[in-house]
C-alpha cells in the first residue's frame, strides 16, 4: 500500500512537469487543447546515457532533479517486466529508437549487473506520466495485458505514433 502510494505521488506530480523539451508538433492536431505540450522529440542524439554499477545506483544526470524523478527512475529499475511491455507515445519510437517504455529511462542492462541510463524520461513528462501510471496500475493488482490496453486507448489519439512495442 505504500509503494501505491509513493507511485500515486510521481504520477501527480508527472502530471505538473513539462513534457516533452523539443517544440516540434505532434503527429495528430485532433486533442490538441486535451494535449498540448506532448511533442516528438527530434534528436535523441542529445540524450545522456551513464552507466551505474547496478540498479540501485543512480546517474549523476539525476543528481539535481527533484525526488520523484528519481523515485521514478528506481521504480523503473524494478519494473523491467512490465515497462518492457507498455508503449511510450512521445514520438521516441522514431526519434530515439525506443522500442517501450523502459527504454526511456534504461539504455541497456549489462550482464555483470550494470545499468546504462537514459537521461531521456527527464526531459519527457509524457514519458514520466506513462510509466508511473502502468507502475501504479501493476502494484494496484492490474494485469500487464489490461494496462497495456488503458494505455494504448488512453494515447491512441493526439499523441506522437507509439514505440514498437509487441502486442500482448
Amino acid at each position: 500500500m505504500k509503494k501505491s502510494i509513493i507511485l500515486l505521488g510521481i504520477l501527480a506530480t508527472s502530471i505538473g512537469l513539462s513534457a516533452c523539451s523539443n517544440n516540434t508538433t505532434t503527429s495528430s492536431a485532433t486533442n490538441s487543447s486535451a494535449h498540448s505540450g506532448h511533442e516528438h522529440h527530434k534528436a535523441a542524439v542529445a540524450d545522456i546515457r551513464e552507466e551505474t554499477p547496478g540498479a540501485d545506483v543512480l546517474p549523476q544526470f539525476l543528481k539535481n532533479q527533484p525526488k520523484d524523478m528519481k523515485l521514478v527512475y528506481l521504480s523503473v529499475a524494478k519494473n523491467r517486466e512490465l515497462l518492457e511491455k507498455i508503449p511510450c507515445y512521445c514520438g521516441c519510437g522514431i526519434e530515439a529508437n525506443h522500442k517501450n517504455s523502459y527504454d526511456c529511462f534504461i539504455f541497456k542492462n549489462k550482464r555483470n549487473g550494470a545499468v546504462v541510463w537514459d537521461d531521456h524520461g527527464t526531459k519527457c513528462g509524457l514519458c514520466i506520466e506513462i510509466a508511473a501510471k502502468a507502475m501504479l496500475d501493476y502494484n494496484r493488482g492490474k494485469s500487464i495485458k489490461d494496462i497495456r490496453k488503458d494505455i494504448d486507448e488512453k494515447y491512441k489519439e493526439g499523441y506522437a505514433q507509439p514505440t514498437p512495442t509487441p502486442s500482448l
